[in-house]
C-alpha cells in the first residue's frame, strides 16, 4: 500500500540557523523562482503535497511578540498568493497554503483558496490556523486579546473561543465553495446565457462569529471541497480537525505516542486522514550537521515534532514502524533547504520504493484523488452525491 508523504516548507528550513549553510541561498529566500524550485523538487518526487507556513506575526523565540534577535530569518511571503504562482509551474503536486482564520473574514479565504484551486486545475488545499497572540491582535485593532499563557493555552476560554471561531471559518468557506453548482456556467453564446442563477445559491450562514449571505464570486472549486488540513497536537486541536478538516497533522515522538494519538483521533472521526509531522535531517553526516546548525543558533533545536538525524533508509523503516501504528501518511519538515528536501525526495522515496510502500507515478490529477478523498457534490444541488 501506497505511504502518503509531503513536505512542510518555511523559509531556509525548521533548523532557524540553516540560512547560514551552504547549499542555502538566503538571498533567494522572498522570490518566486525560489518557491517554484522547491515545488518543483517535490513534484519530482512524487509527493502528495506542501504546505506553506504562514502568519500575522514575524518568527519569535517569545511565544507572544517579536524578540530582539537579528540572527534568524524574519518574514514570509504570503502563502495563498505564493501557492497560486507556483500554481502554474507544477502538474500534479498538491498545494496546502496556511492562511489564519483569526481577525480574517472566511469570505476572503475561501475566494482565494477556490481561486487556488482553479489556477492548480484542482490540487488545493487550506491549513487554517488560529492565533492566541495579543501582538497580532494588535495589528488589526479590532480585539484586544489576554497575555499569552504558552503552557495552558489549549485549555483556556479564550484559545477555545478561536478553535470555535475557526470552526465556524471552515464552514462558512464550505459554503461558499458549494454555493456554484458544478454546472452553473452555461456558457451559451447562441442564447446569450452565461449563467443559470438557479445553480446559485445564498449560504445564508450565521454562526456565533459570522454572518454570510453569499453566494461566492468565483465558480465552484474543481475538487469540489478543496482540502481542508488542520495541526493538532492536543484534544482541543483534535476536536476541531475532526469537526472541520479532511486530514490533521499529528505530533508524535515515538511509534507507541503515535499508537495512542491515533486511537484518540479515531474516537473523535472514522474519515479524518492521520499525517504525522517528524523534522528532517537526513544523509550519512546528518548528526554532525545538525549539531553545527545548533552551535551557529547557540541552542539545540526544540521542536513540537520528533526530529530524525539519520539515513533515508532509517528513515524509511521508522515511517513504515509508525504506518503500523496507523498513521497513514507523513508531513517531513526538512531541517535544511534545500539539501534535506533533495534527501527525501530522491532518497528516502527510493527507499521506500524498494520496499514497495511508495508510488512510481502520480496516480490522480487532483489533491483529493491523491489522497482517496471522494469528490462532494454542492449540498445545494437537489439530489446530490458524492462522487470520486
Amino acid at each position: 500500500m501506497t505511504l502518503h508523504l509531503a513536505v512542510a516548507l518555511d523559509g531556509a528550513g525548521w533548523h532557524p540557523a540553516a540560512w547560514r549553510r551552504p547549499p542555502a541561498t538566503p538571498s533567494a529566500l522572498f522570490t518566486a523562482r525560489y518557491w517554484a524550485a522547491l515545488a518543483g523538487e517535490s513534484e519530482y518526487g512524487l509527493l502528495d503535497f506542501i504546505t506553506i507556513e504562514d502568519g500575522f506575526g514575524l518568527q519569535s523565540t517569545r511565544a507572544d511578540g517579536p524578540d530582539e534577535r537579528a540572527d534568524q530569518v524574519r518574514g514570509r511571503l504570503d502563502a495563498v498568493l505564493t501557492a497560486s504562482r507556483i500554481a502554474p509551474l507544477t502538474s500534479r503536486i498538491g498545494l496546502i497554503p496556511t492562511a489564519t482564520t483569526t481577525h480574517t473574514e472566511p469570505f476572503h479565504v475561501a475566494m482565494g483558496i477556490a481561486t487556488l484551486d482553479h489556477v492548480s486545475g484542482g490540487r488545493a488545499g487550506w491549513r487554517p490556523q488560529v492565533s492566541a497572540r495579543r501582538s497580532e491582535a494588535r495589528h488589526f485593532g479590532r480585539r484586544e486579546f489576554p497575555p499569552l499563557d504558552p503552557v495552558h493555552r489549549a485549555d483556556d476560554p479564550h484559545t477555545r473561543a478561536l478553535f470555535e471561531e475557526a470552526a465556524d471559518a471552515v464552514e462558512a468557506a464550505r459554503r461558499l465553495w458549494d454555493s456554484w453548482e458544478d454546472d452553473a456556467e452555461i456558457r451559451d453564446l447562441a442564447t446569450g446565457r452565461f449563467l443559470d442563477r438557479d445553480k446559485i445559491h445564498h449560504i445564508d450562514f450565521a454562526g456565533r462569529f459570522f454572518s454570510v449571505k453569499g453566494p461566492a464570486i468565483t465558480p465552484r472549486p474543481p475538487q469540489g471541497q478543496p482540502v481542508v488540513a488542520a495541526l493538532a497536537h492536543s484534544r482541543l486541536p483534535y476536536e476541531f480537525a475532526a469537526a472541520a478538516a479532511d486530514l490533521v497533522f499529528v505530533t508524535p515522538h515515538s511509534a507507541d505516542e503515535a499508537r495512542a494519538v491515533v486511537a484518540e483521533v479515531r474516537e473523535l472521526s472514522a474519515d479524518l486522514k492521520i499525517f504525522a509531522d517528524l523534522v528532517v535531517f537526513l544523509g550519512d553526516g546528518a548528526a554532525a550537521r545538525k549539531a553545527r546548525l545548533d552551535e551557529l543558533d547557540g541552542a539545540e533545536l526544540a521542536s513540537d515534532a520528533a526530529i530524525f538525524t539519520g539515513t533515508a533508509s532509517e528513515l524509511a523503516e521508522l515511517l513504515l514502524d509508525w504506518r503500523r501504528a496507523g498513521v497513514q501518511g507523513f508531513r517531513l519538515r526538512p531541517g535544511a533547504l534545500p539539501y534535506d528536501l533533495e534527501q527525501i525526495t530522491r532518497g528516502v522515496t527510493a527507499e521506500l520504493r524498494r520496499r514497495g510502500a511508495f508510488r512510481t507515478r502520480y496516480e490522480a490529477a487532483t489533491l483529493r484523488g491523491l489522497l482517496g478523498l471522494p469528490r462532494p457534490a454542492s449540498r445545494y444541488a437537489s439530489g446530490h452525491l458524492e462522487v470520486r
